[in-house]
C-alpha cells in the first residue's frame, strides 16, 4: 500500500480530520496534505511523527525486481 493511502486510511479510521491529525502529530497542515497526496519528497522525520501516532515508522523495504527488469 502506498504511504499516502496508508496515512489517509489510518486518519479516517481514527475519525480525525487533516487539521486534527496535523496538530496531534506536531506537523503543519500543508505537510499532512502533501503526505496524503503522495508528494515524493518529504522529510522522513516529519513522516515518522505522523506514523508514530498509529504505532508505525518508516523502514527499509527490499524491492522485488523482475528478471526482465535486471540490467
Amino acid at each position: 500500500m502506498e504511504l499516502s493511502k496508508f496515512v489517509k486510511q489510518k486518519r479516517t479510521s481514527a475519525k480525525l480530520t487533516q487539521p486534527e491529525l496535523a496538530e496531534k502529530a506536531g506537523v503543519g497542515l500543508r505537510f499532512l496534505r502533501e503526505l496524503e497526496q503522495g508528494k515524493e519528497t518529504l522529510r522522513l522525520d516529519k513522516v515518522n511523527q505522523v506514523l508514530k501516532l498509529f504505532g508505525y515508522k518508516v523502514g527499509a523495504v527490499q524491492l522485488i525486481v523482475e528478471e526482465n527488469e535486471k540490467g
